[in-house]
């Protein structure tokens, strides 16, 4: 299916608080039989409600979730996020999130994708900040 022929992905920034504090936040929005996926920045803090929530995926409650090395996505070119994103996007989840440790260039990264290719392919939506 090519990109104007589907809808575009919900896109859903998240960042603030610790890795566990976003986790959770990201759990309690996910809606049963919608699959999503949720990129994370950083290492696990050991307690990742996601990670329980992905090894026990179902048709019910189908979750997909990749992890990314600690560091500013916007300031490492973004390569790691965009090969992620390219391979994730062939099939495309019906919601998307990303977990941000650092929200300092939050907005560097929504211009970011909201340019070619991914303005076709991602709906960016109100961030979720977690306090």
């Amino acid at each position: 299916m090519t990109a104007a022929a589907r809808h575009a992905t919900p896109l859903t920034l998240v960042s603030g608080g610790r890795a566990g504090e976003r986790e959770a936040s990201i759990a309690q929005v996910l809606l049963p039989h919608q699959p999503s996926a949720v990129i994370l920045e950083g290492l696990a803090d050991g307690n990742s409600i996601l990670a329980d929530l992905a090894e026990h995926t179902s048709p019910s409650f189908p979750l997909q979730l990749l992890r990314i090395a600690p560091g500013c996505l916007c300031c490492s070119g973004n390569l790691v996020l965009r090969v992620t994103l390219n391979r994730l996007l062939r099939h495309p989840p019906a919601r998307l999130f990303i977990s941000l440790a650092d929200a300092s260039h939050i907005e560097q990264l929504r211009t970011w994708l909201t340019a070619s290719p991914y303005d076709a392919l991602l709906a960016l939506q109100a961030d979720i900040l977690v306090s």
